[in-house]
Order: structure tokens, then C-alpha cells, then sequence
């Protein structure tokens, strides 16, 4: 069975996938194809248009298992990335749980499975980006690729661009954003759609966190998981510096 499934695939009543995987990814296209209640990231609107999003499936996000499993799949997205169009994002569904958990409890297990991923990244990290991520240059990486990391979960409801049925990431190449703000005057007219479709999607104002990447007082993590509410974390709490550290200290005893 692959790791990436491409839309048409996934929907296609041949492929032996799970009831849940064909519901999640069939709720993703209601998503992102609503012609009323318009999704706000009009690229990720395009992307799933032209067919360049890659889609895959972890166990759900407390198993013992699913940084491992999401660590392989984006390794293997990472390798290919490039072929998939110049719009192509990463899309990770999660197995359902009968419980739906809190939003403040996503975003634990949203900044422990981007720890665990980390951990597993068998290249070092790319010297141009910094490691702290109280810097306003950070993004996440893995096996030399940068990514903006989106997080949608059921517990979101005021929030509705970060509510999703199931919990789920998206992760974009940096390279991706790059090419879309490659012709400044293009982003510049989009850049307040985006912000008129977001005010009318979400039941609250923007986050104050949504910022440009790189300026001044932006600090991209604050973005990767939004809460419900104008509140953030006061500390960043991806963990791979803290967690290299130990891992080197065990590895010397």
C-alpha cells in the first residue's frame, strides 16, 4: 500500500481504504470546494483544484505509533514534493477517536508529534534556519525540507478554518510559498481576499498571530496551531533541541 494517495485515488471505490480515510478526505473536498462558505487560503483552494496535494493517514494521534508513521510519510513526501506541482501541500488525516478531546489538548499532542517527527530526521538541520524557534526565521523542518505546519481539529468551532472533523495536519514546502510570493504585486492582491474570506468564515476576528514570515515580531510557530480563542502559548513547545540534548547525554554514558 503506498504512503501518498492522490485525491482521485482516494475516491475511487476500487482502492481497498478504510471507511474512515474516504470520509475524511471526501470532507477535505467539501472544504475546500465550497462555493459559498469560501475556504480562506485561496492557494490551498488552487492546490486542491489542479490536484497537487498528496494525501496520507496516521493512527490516531495518542498511539505509540504515529510520529513514527508520519515521520516516514513525510520523507517520503519530501522526495517527490517537487513533481507533485508548484502548489503542493502535504495532507495528514488521523484516525478518529470516539472521544473528541480539547483544543488546548490537540495542540499538546500537535507540538509532540512535531517532536517526535524531529527526532527521527536522519539529516541535520539546515544551517540557514535557526533552532530556536523564538526566532523569527524558525520554520519545521525535516530531512533538509522547511515547512509551514497547519493544524485542524474537531474541537475547533469559533475557529472554523482551523476545524476539521478529524484531526489532521497540512504541511507546505517552503518552496511552495516561495513561488507564490515570487510575483509581489500577484501576493499583494490576494493577501486581503485571503483576510475578507477569513472575517467571513471565522464567528472571531483573525488570530493577532497571523503574520508574514520573517517580520518583524512574527514567530512562526504561534501560527502552526491557532487556538479558538486570541490566546497563544507563552513558550514554544517543540521540544527537538531539548530532546537532541538528552539523546547526545545518554548516547556519552
Amino acid at each position: 500500500m503506498p504512503l501518498l494517495f492522490q485525491y482521485r485515488d482516494i475516491v475511487n471505490e476500487e482502492l481497498p481504504l478504510e471507511d474512515w480515510k474516504k470520509e475524511a478526505c471526501l470532507a477535505f473536498a467539501s472544504k475546500m470546494s465550497n462555493r459559498e462558505a469560501r475556504f480562506p487560503c485561496i492557494p490551498a483552494t488552487h492546490a486542491f483544484a489542479q490536484g497537487h496535494l498528496r494525501y496520507s493517514f496516521v493512527s490516531h494521534p495518542w498511539s505509540g505509533s504515529a510520529g513514527r508513521e508520519m515521520a516516514e510519510i513525510l520523507a517520503e513526501y519530501g522526495r517527490s514534493s517537487r513533481s507533485f506541482g508548484d502548489y503542493s501541500s502535504l495532507v495528514i488525516f488521523f484516525e478518529p477517536e470516539e472521544e473528541i478531546r480539547s483544543v488546548l489538548e490537540y495542540e499538546n499532542v500537535f507540538w509532540s508529534l512535531l517532536s517526535d517527527v524531529s527526532q527521527l530526521d536522519s539529516m541535520p538541520w539546515p544551517e540557514d534556519i535557526p533552532e530556536d524557534p523564538h526566532q523569527p526565521m524558525w520554520e519545521f523542518c525535516y530531512e533538509d525540507e522547511r515547512y509551514f505546519v497547519y493544524c485542524g481539529t474537531p474541537a475547533h468551532h469559533a475557529r472554523q478554518s482551523r476545524s476539521f472533523p478529524y484531526f489532521m495536519l497540512a504541511l507546505t514546502p517552503r518552496w511552495v510559498l516561495t513561488r507564490w510570493n515570487a510575483n509581489p504585486q500577484k501576493a499583494a492582491a490576494i493577501a486581503p481576499r485571503i483576510r475578507s474570506r477569513l472575517k467571513a468564515y471565522d464567528a472571531v476576528p483573525a488570530h493577532p498571530e497571523l503574520k508574514q514570515y520573517g517580520a518583524q515580531g512574527n514567530l512562526e510557530y504561534k501560527q502552526y496551531f491557532l487556538r479558538d480563542d486570541d490566546t497563544s502559548p507563552g513558550g514554544c513547545p517543540f521540544h527537538r533541541a531539548a530532546l537532541k540534548a538528552r539523546a547526545e547525554d545518554e548516547t556519552v554514558k
